[in-house]
């Protein structure tokens, strides 16, 4: 897997569809007893949760307006957790912007994902406020929640104490628009069409179709 060094344009269609949201764009247990961490990304552009080795790899790109990604989390999110907290599963949130017209929603709850990430946060404790964060989603072209919301969600959630007052705070975690662009970039490479939420499958190298069954199956299939 690769990220193209010349960033993706970003487009202004976007449409919603049943599917998700999208825009038109040219295994056993770790060994390892300590909890699972959370971390930037080497590019910079996505949060890594669980054991960099752990036996199935995910990709998750992802909008914080889009409507299919709160399903995605609501079906999905404890579930995920578990397996996060068990050392068989490892997900990269990858967050995407292309919903913000007219407000900064997506790319301030972007960037507290990325102050949440770190030393201080478990794998398992940043999984939980990913799930806060679409659980309390607002209708897209909303504000969006403020930063001292953003901080409650991150203390419900077990977030380190140092990450929560730099997003109480609305510290700048990471530069929102380049991050998206970077990501939009490397989805293309996986896909034609981007859209919100696409898994990919890191260690088969391959979309993952998104069913009701999809994790289960995606998990079963790493212990055979």
């Amino acid at each position: 897997m690769r990220l193209s060094r010349t960033l993706g344009v970003v487009l202004a269609a976007v449409a919603l569809t049943t599917g998700g949201c999208t825009r038109l764009i040219d295994g056993a247990a770790q060994a390892n007893h300590a909890p699972p961490p959370s971390e930037i990304t080497e590019d910079g552009a996505g949060i890594l949760i669980g054991y960099p080795d752990a036996a199935v790899r995910i990709e998750v790109f992802t909008e914080p307006q889009c409507p299919a990604c709160a399903r995605l989390q609501e079906d999905f999110g404890a579930a995920m957790g578990d397996y996060i907290g068990q050392g068989e599963l490892a997900v990269t949130y990858r967050p995407l912007t292309f919903l913000d017209r007219g407000t900064d929603y997506s790319a301030r709850v972007s960037n507290a994902m990325f102050l949440a990430a770190g030393d201080g946060t478990k794998g398992a404790a940043f999984q939980a406020f990913v799930e806060d964060l679409w659980g309390h989603q607002q209708p897209e072209g909303s504000p969006g929640p403020t930063d001292d919301e953003l901080a409650d969600m991150a203390r419900e959630s077990g977030v380190g104490a140092d990450q929560i007052d730099k997003i109480a705070a609305g510290t700048e975690g990471v530069d929102a628009e380049l991050m998206s662009e970077q990501n939009v970039d490397l989805l293309r490479e996986f896909v034609l069409d981007v859209g919100t939420p696409t898994i990919y499958n890191l260690v088969d190298d391959e979309q993952v179709d998104i069913d009701d069954d999809w994790l289960s199956q995606l998990m079963k299939r790493s212990r055979n």
